[in-house]
């Protein structure tokens, strides 16, 4: 951003500070430029250190002090400039300013609605009673033809170990590791093949059966019940729940107090959006 600027010492009078300023000594008010009777504010340089792009917001304030004064400078150069201003300058300040304003509230509800004490109990209510979901290890193998997987069930049947027929046979990617899926929960398979392993005792071989995939031979290696998440991997989710709610309670409150009135259906065009012309009108 800094690196950009085209300074303009020879086209304006710099006012010089004569000494320096001390935090004590100072405000956001307090004036530290100005271009002709246009005051530039201490308040308006922490602003612009604050919205610097990440390669520059690193650098130090030494080095950046100079730089923020004279790019506000030659913005206000430029803004000097234009005799009449285009419209739509008043209108993106207005969505600014409302922007902004709302966005301060929703920092503050995040910052003080919700408690330590509040996601505990929260985390407590949603996981202290929850229904155990059952989670299944299985491990599958996958050809092409029914007659493929009939061969190698046969194989299993006759005594070989799953994995190594899987390591045989499988077309899938899990053959390699002998066919092992890991755990999943329900859902998480297509259903011929959720049905076939949910079907099955621990240790048992599934007969051959067909997905969208091609055809399987599965075994169900063991089952558990879903480990609950801890208090600390769900605490910034729940927190984050907490203080959407709040955001919608206090909308809800300023709404029910506030007189609104909407446009009905139909009283305008909806390709008017599109019309930026009307900006400058």
């Amino acid at each position: 951003m800094l690196k950009h600027v085209t300074f303009l010492g020879a086209a304006a009078t710099a006012l010089v500070m004569s000494s320096a300023a001390t935090a004590q000594d100072v405000s956001a008010a307090t004036v530290v430029a100005k271009v002709g009777d246009t005051e530039i504010t201490l308040g308006e340089m922490i602003v612009a250190r604050s919205q610097l792009p990440q390669q520059f917001a690193q650098m130090p304030n030494e080095l950046l002090f100079g730089g923020i004064v004279d790019q506000l400078i030659q913005q206000q150069l430029l803004a000097d400039s234009v005799e009449t201003p285009p419209g739509r300058i008043d209108y993106i300040l207005t969505n600014e300013r409302r922007s902004m304003l709302a966005a301060d509230v929703v920092t503050q509800i995040a910052e003080t609605s919700v408690t330590e004490d509040m996601v505990i109990a929260a985390y407590e209510e949603r996981y202290a009673d929850a229904e155990e979901l059952p989670e299944f290890r299985a491990s599958h193998l996958l050809v092409e033809t029914e007659e493929e997987a009939i061969a190698a069930k046969a194989r299993i049947d006759e005594g070989a170990a799953f994995a190594d027929v899987a390591r045989d046979v499988s077309t899938g990617p899990t053959g390699p590791s002998g066919g092992d899926l890991g755990w999943f929960g329900e859902g998480a398979m297509v259903p011929e093949f959720e049905n076939a392993i949910t079907s099955l005792e621990v240790g048992g071989v599934s007969d051959p059966f067909e997905t969208q995939f091609g055809w399987h031979v599965a075994t169900l290696v063991e089952t558990r019940a879903k480990p609950q998440p801890t208090l600390d991997e769900t605490r910034r989710q729940i927190a984050a729940e907490l203080q959407e709610l709040a955001v919608t309670e206090r909308l809800e409150a300023l709404a029910a107090d506030a007189v609104i009135e909407r446009p009905e259906e139909g009283a305008f065009d909806v390709n008017l959006l599109d019309q930026i012309e009307l900006l400058d009108q």
